[in-house]
């Protein structure tokens, strides 16, 4: 068994056993995560490509919202559910293949739902290009943009999200964003050399699997 099918593997288990429809993201970084990279990964093909993670004195670090999130109890289902309503309505099989003029007249929430999807997919371009380059001050853009979607759009986030989020940004984050599936959970947050992470935030570094450092 490859790495693909192992996570693939995972991913039947979340769903069938645990009930939480969810996807590839976790069970692929972590069998094809590798140091000094991120990944940019094609759900629909499951291609995986290593893009250079050059950090230099920059921070990653992880804040806990100090709030539980269970991805078969929560909204996480709801919103899978949401998606592919909107394939459904719009003719296609990946909100990819939607096109912004048929998005817009989706009825609510679907609109909304969809739209976040088009611009998440254009972040993440944006993110890759921009790490090509070593432009950090380009992504702390685009987490902040990336959470202000998941918190308006895709409606994900909680007052507990929202309080990290802020901890991180009034300590000088770079840019923050929630991370996982939403409805609890972590905020990561990026921050420039020089500038120190509030307590408690969990310094991360890119690997193979999931690696914390106590700051």
């Amino acid at each position: 068994m490859d790495r693909t099918e192992l996570a693939l593997l995972c991913a039947r288990v979340e769903h069938d056993w645990v009930g939480a429809h969810t996807g590839l993201l976790d069970p692929l970084a972590s069998l094809y995560g590798a140091p000094d990279a991120a990944l940019c990964i094609d759900f629909r093909t499951l291609g995986v490509e290593p893009v250079p993670l050059r950090l230099g004195g920059w921070r990653l670090v992880v804040l806990d919202s100090g709030e539980r999130h269970r991805h078969a109890s929560s909204g996480y289902n709801a919103r899978r559910a949401e998606c592919a309503r909107a394939c459904r309505l719009l003719g296609v099989a990946s909100l990819r293949e939607a096109t912004r003029s048929a998005v817009e007249l989706l009825p609510e929430p679907l609109r909304r739902r969809a739209l976040h999807v088009l611009d998440e997919n254009a972040r993440v371009r944006r993110a890759v290009a921009a790490l090509r380059v070593d432009d950090l001050p380009a992504i702390g853009r685009l987490l902040d943009a990336s959470h202000e979607s998941l918190r308006e759009r895709f409606e994900v986030s909680t007052p507990a999200v929202e309080a990290a989020v802020e901890r991180l940004r009034g300590a000088g984050a770079a840019g923050a964003r929630v991370v996982g599936g939403g409805f609890g959970g972590s905020v990561l947050g990026l921050f420039a050399p020089g500038v120190a992470p509030p307590a408690g935030a969990r310094v991360v570094r890119p690997a193979a699997g999931a690696r914390l450092l106590r700051l």
